[in-house]
């Protein structure tokens, strides 16, 4: 859904600016929460967002506000951009982040909602996206009183719900068996997974940092939550697979043969 994807032309760039991060693989320099990235223009433009890899910004490149970005910005504050409104800029930069991670679970719960496995769950799944709509569209200071951890618990036992019913119809075929255990949360940083059939496997928060996930068979996999920075890709294939985001397959390495849903845009970085 468009109002759940980043629109930078209607944002005050408050991802450049609300968030913090450090000096590391994935960023040039150090930047403080609520302080302007040096690259971010006066027009709410990133300076440099055609060349973020080569100029180290690798960090900025998987990041997804899920549309927070401009809901914040024309919705919550009525297009009042925080350098005109200096009074409101740490307010406006604290709501942000929350918008995002009720944009997330509106994104994974309208997700949820397309499977035809998962109509058993139907009512709850649209309860809990008329809830979380609700949510965002409160005043900035309700906002902020979210208890956004119990929100997420009880989305996410949905999620987890609607996985579940999804991933039952893989038939597991004895070269799976023989396989590695891997399940949610394991830590599989560089492990090589070569080739594995991985078919309804679940990989909630899974560590695949640097994973050797070549020529995988990845359908009906459940991604959400799970960490592929630098995985590699490569002929994999990732046809129906569930709750994966742009974001992760931005951050991960892949070639034309890797096989992709069809909402997702092979990075650029994969082409070079």
């Amino acid at each position: 859904m468009n109002n759940l994807s980043a629109d930078c032309e209607n944002c005050f760039g408050l991802c450049c600016v609300a968030l913090p991060y450090a000096k590391s693989a994935d960023f040039a320099f150090n930047k403080d929460g609520g302080t302007p990235c040096k690259n971010l223009d006066l027009n709410y433009r990133c300076g440099i967002h055609e060349n973020l890899r080569i100029e180290g910004f690798r960090g900025c490149t998987v990041y997804e506000c899920f549309g927070a970005g401009q809901k914040v910005s024309q919705v919550t504050y009525n297009g009042n951009d925080w350098r005109d409104n200096p009074a409101s800029a740490k307010e406006m930069f604290d709501v942000f982040p929350i918008m995002q991670q009720l944009h997330e679970m509106l994104c994974y719960l309208n997700e949820a909602q397309s499977f035809k496995e998962a109509q058993p769950l139907y009512k709850d799944l649209q309860k809990a996206v008329k809830e979380t709509e609700h949510l965002t569209n409160l005043s900035p200071k309700s906002i902020l009183e979210i208890n956004v951890p119990v929100h997420r618990a009880g989305v996410n036992d949905l999620l987890l719900q609607t996985s579940e019913l999804v991933r039952a119809k893989v038939k597991k075929n004895k070269n799976q068996s023989k396989q590695r255990k891997i399940n949610k949360g394991s830590d599989l940083i560089g492990a090589n997974l070569r080739g594995a059939d991985l078919r309804g496997t679940n990989l909630r928060g899974a560590l695949l940092i640097a994973a050797d996930l070549r020529e995988c068979d990845l359908r009906v996999t459940d991604f959400i939550g799970a960490d592929l920075r630098d995985a590699n890709l490569s002929g994999a294939n990732l046809i129906g697979s569930i709750f994966l985001t742009q974001a992760q397959i931005n951050s991960a390495n892949g070639d034309i043969n890797t096989k992709l849903p069809p909402s997702f845009s092979i990075p650029k970085h994969w082409l070079v």
